[in-house]
This record gives structure tokens, C-alpha cells and sequence, in this order.
């Protein structure tokens, strides 16, 4: 449970420091399952917010990475702390890859909405659509939760085509 509330937290504070970098009001609200960082007070151009979005997953991906070398660089480590270190890589790095893929509303989602625009938020959409069912169909071999995650983003976004064809 702290290496999953400590990765989230960095996850955050990624998404935050590069927001506030950029001139922004940020908050960061934790939750049960997550959280998110919000950012306000100027507009960001698409470059500034795919930055942002990916800060988030890079700070994971390196939380990971120094959590692996730890545990590779202290083999005379207790069993819990070796367990910790274990769960905190394995949980970065495995959160922050599916958090990158991109379906809306993941962070690898919003990084291709601001690689596209607005003039191609549909194709944003449909691209949630493929690979949240494609992705989703192979994760059920592994487990039942991720690809509800990622049919339930692919609903939202047929959704979204559904009720405004203009995208």
C-alpha cells in the first residue's frame, strides 16, 4: 500500500512541477484509487501540455528504475524492505507503461490529444476506441481489472463520437 501511495504521489508531483514550471496554480488530490494534479491560472500551448502529461509517467518510469537499482546495488536488505523496493519498481514502471498507452482519459491519451489537437479529437477517439478493446482483450489474460479499465475508456469515447459528430 505505500509503495502504491508513494508512486501515485510522485506520479503527481511529475504532472505538478512541470505544470508550476510553466507558470501554472497547481493542487495535487490524492484519493483512495489515485489521484490527479490541477492546474490553473494560464493557458498551456500543446507543447507545454504534453509536457506536463508526460512528466507524470517519466518521474514514474525513473522512480522505478532507482528503486530496481537499489535493490540490485543492497543485497544484505531485510526481507521488507527488499519487498518494498520490489513492489515500488514493479508497480512504477508497470502503472506508468499502461498509463502511456493512449486512451483517453490515461495520461498517453491526453499526450496524443495535444500531439493532434483539437481538429483531430476524433481520431484521438477512435484511436482510444482500438487499442483500449485491443489492449483490453489481451490483458484479460493476465487480469480482469485492466481491461475493464480499458473497455470503459473505450465505451467513454464511443460515447463521445456518438453524441457529438462533430468530432
Amino acid at each position: 500500500i505505500l509503495a502504491g501511495f508513494i508512486y501515485i504521489l510522485v506520479h503527481e508531483l511529475g504532472h505538478a512541477l512541470t505544470a508550476r514550471k510553466y507558470g501554472a496554480s497547481v493542487h495535487i488530490v490524492l484519493q483512495a484509487f489515485g489521484g490527479y494534479a490541477a492546474y490553473s491560472g494560464k493557458h498551456m500551448s500543446r507543447l507545454q501540455s504534453f509536457l506536463i502529461t508526460a512528466a507524470g509517467p517519466a518521474i514514474q518510469i525513473v522512480l522505478g528504475l532507482v528503486a530496481y537499482f537499489a535493490l540490485q546495488s543492497l543485497p544484505n536488505l531485510n526481507e521488507t524492505g527488499s519487498h518494498f523496493l520490489a513492489m515500488l519498481a514493479v508497480i512504477s514502471i508497470f502503472w506508468a507503461v499502461l498509463n502511456l498507452l493512449p486512451v483517453l482519459p490515461l495520461d498517453g491519451g491526453r499526450m496524443l490529444e495535444s500531439i493532434l489537437g483539437p481538429a483531430r479529437f476524433r481520431i484521438t477517439l477512435w484511436t482510444t476506441i482500438i487499442v483500449g478493446v485491443g489492449a483490453g482483450m489481451f490483458l484479460l489474460t493476465k487480469s480482469i481489472i485492466f481491461p475493464i479499465i480499458l473497455g470503459m475508456s473505450a465505451w467513454q469515447a464511443f460515447q463521445a463520437l456518438q453524441e457529438n459528430r462533430r468530432f
